[in-house]
């Protein structure tokens, strides 16, 4: 039956309107929680478990802890991320369960049945104790073979074929895709010059176990292993102090074979150039995770410094002195620290911890001075006159 054009309209503008409310709905009661959470002194996790999505908020210590409060089950196999150890120190958490599913494993003859929750291809053939190289390619998708393999993901292992590589006098075991001898050079980015001969034609195939020899006729070269270094990337934390350093990942350097053409005269090197170089291992990136969170919250409330003289115990008649002396110390700056000695505030106070919590409120630092000064020097004037006479007070 076809509806009438306008009762058409008005039941899709209900539908819409139905959905933003619950939209609007949701949204309401998570940032409630939210709020909750902030001001009750609770944190507000967020569970993703099989696409359900559920939010509540906890006092408990640890994301173990709370998952627990909250009656959620874990399989021993199942994997929760952030960990279930890890301290609960911010205000909210997405937390994320991944249920362990069958993956059947096919290594070419080898098919393996195990019991996962990793993502990823290199995570399930860790899982599996299955190793896998650079060069080595996988597919992970749905099992079409449910006799065979069973309900669940088929990751298949395409392994690449190993070659013994006698490159300018260095001999290597390597893995590669390539169909052909001239396309393994290019995949290793191996460029032939006008003297580099090969031991079998470019079109050669490429078999399992071969044996192949690059070398450069009328040239004198050397071929040595190298460090490559690692590089390191970090990641900002927010919820953790300035200052806070963890390696969340080790970096490790990689390994790479290098041929120099080396010039000799009279038995002496006097020039070297890198002709060819093949990776054997790469690098593995460090990651770090480092605090961003200021200590100290810089001081913010504006004024001036005439306003926090007179808001101060300085009598007026002495903050020309005072004006002399906190100029010379910190510039009027409440934030003012000292790298290397520690000093802080206005006063640059020496410990910081003499001025407290509030060591940059410029009106409890000019407190803190005043009191300082009388008590060591007699007053306001003769300290002016030691700090001239010696440039610190």
């Amino acid at each position: 039956m076809k509806l009438p054009v306008k009762k058409t309209t008005t039941f899709v503008s209900l539908c819409i309107s139905m959905l933003v409310t619950f939209a609007l709905g949701a949204f309401i009661v998570m940032s409630t929680q939210s709020v909750e959470a902030q001001t009750g002194g609770g944190r507000l996790i967020t569970v993703h478990d099989r696409g359900v999505e559920t939010s509540f908020i906890t006092n408990k210590a640890t994301i173990r802890e709370a998952l627990v409060e909250q009656g959620v089950r874990l399989d021993i196999k199942d994997a929760v991320e952030p960990s279930l150890d890890e301290t609960l120190v911010a205000h909210d958490y997405q937390v994320n369960i991944y249920r362990a599913r069958p993956v059947t494993v096919v290594d070419g003859a080898i098919r393996e049945r195990i019991v996962t929750p990793y993502q990823t291809a290199e995570r399930i053939a860790k899982d599996a104790g299955i190793i896998l190289y650079a060069e080595d390619t996988t597919t992970l998708k749905q099992s079409s073979d449910i006799v065979g393999s069973g309900a669940g993901l088929e990751l298949v292992i395409d392994r690449a074929t190993l070659v013994s590589l006698d490159l300018y006098g260095k001999e290597t075991l390597i893995r590669t895709q390539a169909s052909t001898v001239g396309a393994m050079l290019k995949e290793k980015h191996i460029e032939l010059g006008k003297d580099s001969r090969v031991s079998v034609g470019l079109d050669a195939p490429i078999s399992q176990g071969m044996s192949l020899r690059v070398w450069l006729e009328g040239r004198q070269t050397i071929t040595a292993d190298e460090d490559v270094a690692f590089t390191v990337e970090q990641i900002k934390d927010a919820d953790q102090p300035i200052g806070y350093k963890q390696v969340q990942l080790a970096g490790q350097n990689g390994k790479r074979t290098v041929t120099y053409e080396i010039i000799i005269e009279n038995g002496i090197e006097v020039g070297r150039t890198e002709i060819a170089s093949l990776v054997l291992q790469e690098a593995v990136t460090q990651v770090e995770v480092i605090g961003t969170k200021p200590k100290t919250l810089p001081y913010t409330g504006g004024g001036t410094k005439t306003e926090w003289l007179a808001a101060s115990n300085i009598a007026e008649q002495n903050w020309g002195y005072a004006d002399f002396m906190v100029m010379k110390e910190s510039g009027w700056n409440p934030n003012a620290v000292n790298k290397s000695s520690g000093a802080c505030g206005l006063a640059q106070a020496l410990p910081c911890s003499k001025l407290g919590s509030q060591w940059n409120n410029p009106v409890v630092a000019l407190n803190w001075m005043d009191s300082y000064v009388t008590g060591r020097y007699g007053g306001w004037q003769q300290a002016y006159n030691f700090w001239v006479a010696n440039h610190w007070y």
